[in-house]
């Protein structure tokens, strides 16, 4: 049984899973973190250019017809290309700091 703990340890380490399991959870706290900031804070401020003030609800009418109107979903659509960004330039940062620890 040792022999079998030992080996699982040494995939481990050898594939830095504890390190990705680490990466994975501070990721998805830090997503949660700026889908609030864009929520909360940076959406609000874009919702006082719009005319109805409410930006996740923000339409743009394709057509249709009276009772069933097609639209696009601006607004969400804009909220969550936000997020993607914002994170995205986080991720950067992480990578290009890490890539020069490395080089050292």
């Amino acid at each position: 049984m040792a022999g079998f703990v030992d080996e699982f340890v040494a995939f481990l380490n050898k594939h830095k899973v504890v390190g990705l399991a680490v990466a994975f959870i501070i990721g998805t706290a830090a997503s949660k973190l700026v889908s609030a900031l864009v929520q909360d804070i940076i959406m609000p401020l874009i919702s006082l250019i719009l005319p109805s003030g409410d930006w996740r609800s923000f339409t743009i009418q394709i057509g249709g017809t009276a009772d069933a109107p097609k639209s696009l979903m601006v607004g969400d659509f804009a909220g969550a290309l936000i997020d993607f960004v914002i994170i995205a330039f986080v991720v950067f940062v992480i990578v290009k700091y890490v890539a020069k620890e490395e080089a050292k």
